[in-house]
């Protein structure tokens, strides 16, 4: 009986890890939506939700989440960074062969578009746009890049420039291609849980003359709050070989221009529209 308890227990502490780490990276979550996330009953929801917040790792709201604002939870830029890190390496090299020399390029403040900024082709003269202070410093001293960085209110949980001065910034300038992530992607459209991002990601897709989704295996058939785009607003989707193949499938069958970046470094391939 007691090794059943302890199995019981390690799996009910699996499962709380698991929606902390659901929590970081999306900014919350509502009850229901865990509830679909992790094939459990709002019961047990509600008690994983309760223990989370005793330990003063979550806020618990109104039919839901929030992320705390704490010095704990602003480690969420470091946690999303480890989560799916080779799959982002994979897909940020990839995604690096779409950019050519004067080119004007637009990185949102996702952690894969910081993993590309540490993936830009050198020697090779850019201007690069950006919201994200982790990106912003992470090329500040790059010899052949003019950086050209987008104001805002800075959050920390994001180590980002975000609300309207960016927004009104962004709409000022223009680019040749938007590399951008976002939280979730679900039925063919892209999500996120958080408004204030959602709205400078519109801004920066609306400035630019190529958009390319960058979107780790992960990311799929997760659920999110805000929908942002279709897969179809953007001409380029990249993401890694750990993607399904009915995933893969519905994508090319809705017209999606799809690239995977394979995780055993092997070369990467692209995979042409059905007809």
């Amino acid at each position: 009986m007691s090794g059943a308890t302890g199995v019981e227990s390690k799996a009910v502490s699996a499962r709380r890890r698991e929606i902390l780490d659901y929590v970081l990276e999306n900014g919350g979550a509502q009850i229901e939506e865990l509830v679909d996330r992790f094939s459990t009953s709002r019961m047990t929801i509600h008690r994983d939700l309760h223990a989370l917040s005793e330990q003063g790792l979550v806020r618990k709201v109104h039919g839901g989440v929030t992320m705390l604002a704490s010095g704990v939870m602003e480690t969420s830029v470091v946690h999303r960074m480890r989560r799916a890190s080779r799959e982002k390496q994979a897909i940020a090299r990839l995604a690096a062969g779409f950019i050519k020399a004067g080119d004007i390029i637009a990185l949102d403040d996702s952690t894969t578009s910081r993993i590309l900024s540490e993936n830009l082709p050198s020697g090779m003269p850019l201007t690069v746009l950006t919201n994200s202070m982790g990106i912003a410093t992470q090329i500040a001293g790059a010899r052949d890049i003019s950086l050209i960085s987008l104001g805002g209110k800075y959050h920390p949980r994001f180590d980002a420039f975000l609300g309207i001065l960016c927004e009104q910034g962004t709409k000022s300038l223009r680019a040749n291609t938007l590399f951008m992530s976002v939280s979730a992607v679900r039925d063919l459209g892209a999500f996120h849980q958080e408004q204030e991002i959602v709205k400078c990601k519109m801004a920066l897709m609306g400035i630019v003359d190529r958009r390319i989704l960058m979107i780790d295996s992960q990311k799929f058939d997760v659920t999110a709050l805000n929908r942002l785009a279709s897969l179809s607003d953007f001409d380029v989707v990249i993401t890694d070989s750990g993607v399904s193949e009915s995933q893969k499938n519905r994508m090319l069958d809705a017209g999606i221009n799809l690239h995977v970046a394979h995780l055993d470094d092997a070369a990467p391939t692209s995979h042409s529209p059905s007809p």
